[in-house]
């Protein structure tokens, strides 16, 4: 048998056919399950492209909020085994918290300093491999943009919004509580106090575009990727609004569970699905789900959005150490100024 795969790939080669025509990861077997917060249309393409990339290999995505996988998970670490061999999650800040917990696998990204134009763990616990975009929305068939805000500051302070503002909740949404973290580091938690005072209203993404569509909102907080899926699919004339104090941008990792530790104990299949994202097949698809690539000199973009490397220019940062060990804080003065106060 591997005599005559041999000699396929062999004629394969003279012929100038591509190798991966033929399965070429067709030994990579077994079973993973994958916790993620991306959006089920998007494990839905990764899910099919994995079945023709790894024909042998079963793959469970399971999705949740960042917020929700963290309560999953902290009630599965109590008996020292994950339900899962490999995490998709919002934003690096809990890659941090599993680092330091010994949870996860080491491994290596070949060439990621020069592939990646977002940061990575130098040890190898965890890489970027999508990059989320936190901007501000409305709807110009409803309101000019000449009276909306055009910074996150006046999002929350503009009192002729007041009750007309929605975001989403940074407890159960990583990429939300992200968002919150890099506010309120440089506004403090005063921004908070004055998201409170303007009433914004706390929902999902869904939600807060079908207001915006009635008029019943003049402007959100949202990631830029459901503003361009409802553009391209649904033919909304929402437009996004990138702050002039700066976006959001929020690179999503990639993780493998320590095998010992892990649902499977699969963790070199985990490594060539790892791989696989990081692959331009894989980042292709990333652009196809409406969020940027981490390559280092993509040129391409989401449907409809604006420059990558421009938007790095004017990303307003997150300090994802405080993210992490700060994380009850935050949630506790947003639970007291915005949803409660």
């Amino acid at each position: 048998m591997k005599k005559f795969l041999a000699m396929i790939l062999c004629c394969a080669m003279l012929l100038g056919v591509a190798p991966a025509a033929f399965a070429a990861n067709e030994d990579v077997e077994g079973k993973i399950t994958v916790y993620t917060s991306i959006y089920q249309f998007v494990i839905d393409m990764i899910v099919e492209e994995l079945k023709a990339e790894f024909p042998n290999l079963e793959v469970e995505m399971f999705y949740g909020g960042t917020g929700k996988l963290q309560e999953k998970l902290a009630g599965e670490m109590v008996n020292g085994t994950l339900g899962c061999d490999m995490m998709l999650v919002a934003e690096p800040a809990y890659s941090l918290e599993l680092k330091e917990g010994g949870w996860l696998h080491q491994f290596e990204v070949e060439d990621a300093d020069s592939m990646l134009r977002f940061p990575y763990d130098e040890d190898g616990y965890w890489y970027p491999v999508r990059v989320c975009n936190m901007v501000l929305a409305y709807n110009p068939e409803r309101y000019s943009a000449d009276e909306l805000p055009k910074t996150f500051k006046e999002f929350a302070e503009d009192e002729s919004l007041k009750g007309k503002i929605s975001m989403g909740n940074p407890l159960t949404s990583g990429t939300t509580m992200a968002a919150v973290a890099a506010l309120t580091d440089v506004y403090g938690y005063e921004y908070l106090t004055a998201l409170g005072n303007n009433d914004v209203m706390i929902e999902s993404g869904s939600v807060a575009l079908e207001k915006l569509n009635s008029g019943e909102c003049k402007v959100i907080m949202i990631l830029e990727e459901s503003v361009l899926k409802a553009r391209k699919e649904d033919g909304s004339k929402i437009e996004c609004i990138y702050p002039e104090d700066g976006v959001i941008l929020i690179p999503s990792t990639a993780m493998i569970v320590d095998e010992d530790k892990s649902a499977n104990m699969n963790t070199e299949a985990c490594e060539a699905v790892a791989n696989w994202l990081l692959s331009e097949a894989g980042q292709k698809l990333i652009l196809e789900g409406y969020m940027h690539s981490v390559f280092a000199g993509m040129k391409d973009v989401p449907y409809d959005s604006v420059d990558t490397d421009g938007l790095i220019e004017k990303d307003m940062g997150v300090d994802w150490e405080r993210c992490y060990q700060d994380r009850e804080e935050i949630r506790t003065e947003f639970q007291e100024r915005v949803t409660v106060g």
